[in-house]
């Protein structure tokens, strides 16, 4: 059954089921495996998870315990490029679609759309 509400709960589950398609992917999970493995059970990945969590909940229910820089740890990564971005939204919006109904996860889609453009504005990608 999809879920017709955002929770934090929810969000966890979101991210962690993106993450895992992530890992699997051959455009996208070089990038993360280099930084922080290919195990989404170590430490490294729950802290990733958390972070990420806390992101998403920032945004859809105006949660405070995001504390990071989102954009920083992009200009770290060699080699990532336009089709970077766009399979990562791919995986994103694929990701919502088998958790969200589909008006929430318009929503996300949405708003992960105008991030990843920033992200490659900012970048140089754009």
């Amino acid at each position: 059954m999809l879920e017709n509400e955002v929770t934090k709960i929810n969000l966890r589950t979101m991210v962690v089921r993106f993450y895992s398609s992530v890992l699997e992917d051959k455009v996208v999970g070089p990038f993360f495996i280099d930084k922080l493995g290919d195990d989404l059970s170590s430490e490294v990945w729950g802290e990733h998870i958390d972070l990420l969590t806390n992101f998403w909940a920032s945004i859809a229910l105006g949660d405070t315990s995001y504390r990071g820089s989102p954009m920083r740890p992009h200009f770290d990564l060699p080699g990532i490029g336009r089709d970077t971005f766009t399979r990562w939204l791919e995986l994103f919006h694929a990701t919502l679609d088998e958790l969200y109904v589909e008006g929430i996860a318009n929503q996300f889609k949405e708003r992960s759309t105008i991030i990843a453009g920033n992200f490659m504005t900012n970048l140089g990608l754009a």
